[in-house]
């Protein structure tokens, strides 16, 4: 029989888990509706943009409400960031014993790290592209 211990530190883990891949999947979000277009106009040109909305027509309304997507990732990583770096984490897990903390807590810092990073090229080519091309052709 599980420990209600036993319970809350798996239900912790779950949740930690839960929250790392709905911040990856939602920086993931921001490749697709960002990077990953400007990204192909900028090596391929204008030409290649344009077949790639045509094979895929839902970047295009993905891409008009990049605002929404980035709030929506920044509060997911914000939140995950909370919730991997907060102090209490580390008490619980001296407690309990920290049989699972250890892989978890690497496997979280690993998905938020990766997630960060996706987020960053996201906002690299939704943002600041532009006007660093802009700046360059004056």
């Amino acid at each position: 029989m599980i420990s209600k211990k036993e319970k809350q530190k798996r239900s912790s883990v779950r949740k930690g888990r839960l929250i790392s891949f709905l911040a990856l999947f939602a920086s993931g979000g921001t490749l697709l509706c960002c990077a990953l277009p400007a990204a192909i106009a900028v090596v391929a040109g204008g030409a290649a943009v344009g077949s790639l909305v045509a094979a895929f027509p839902w970047l295009v309304p993905l891409s008009r409400h990049k605002d929404w997507i980035f709030l929506a990732t920044g509060l997911m990583l914000l939140l995950n960031g909370i919730l991997l770096f907060r102090p209490e984490g580390k008490v619980a897990c001296t407690v309990t014993g920290g049989a699972g903390c250890e892989v978890a807590g690497h496997f979280t810092k690993i998905m938020f790290w990766i997630s960060m990073v996706i987020v960053g090229i996201g906002a690299f080519f939704a943002y600041a592209i532009v006007p660093i091309l802009r700046w360059l052709e004056a």
